[in-house]
């Protein structure tokens, strides 16, 4: 039978190549003790530590194309924009309007002055009362 090969750990060995080259950088020690802990980096993380093995003279090449490899393999996260807060309920104008042409008219009406209230608080007026409102709306214009 034979054995596979161990498969190459690219991160680990440009972590300890960038380990000999910049050994009292807390970054790199970091990122080392992070890998040897959780067994990956993330990609910002990654970007950093390619970043940090570009400058080190007489690297390989082929080692910083693999790890730039698989920076760009890795999902790119993005944070989503926060939504913009809107009011749960916008009044609709066209009921403002109707409530204001039937109080102009008769300004003591109970029912439209009821409605009226609950227009001023923003309350979402139901079906049978937007009807009961324009029916109050019609007979006030059949008046005139």
């Amino acid at each position: 039978m034979e054995k596979k090969k161990p498969e190459v750990d690219i991160v680990n060995e440009v972590l300890e190549a960038c380990l000999l080259a910049y050994p009292v950088s807390s970054f790199v020690i970091s990122l080392y003790k992070q890998y040897l802990e959780r067994g990956s980096l993330s990609k910002k993380q990654l970007q950093g530590l390619y970043g940090k093995a570009q400058n080190i003279q007489d690297f390989p090449s082929a080692k910083l194309a693999t790890l730039e490899a698989r920076i760009k393999k890795m999902p790119t996260r993005f944070k989503s924009d926060i939504p913009v807060n809107k009011p749960l309920y916008e009044k609709e104008e066209s009921t403002g309007q109707l409530i204001d042409a039937v109080l102009t008219k008769y300004p003591q009406h109970k029912a439209v002055l009821f409605l009226k209230a609950k227009y001023d608080r923003n309350e979402k007026l139901t079906t049978t009362e937007q009807a009961d409102l324009k029916r109050f709306y019609q007979l006030a214009m059949k008046a005139k």
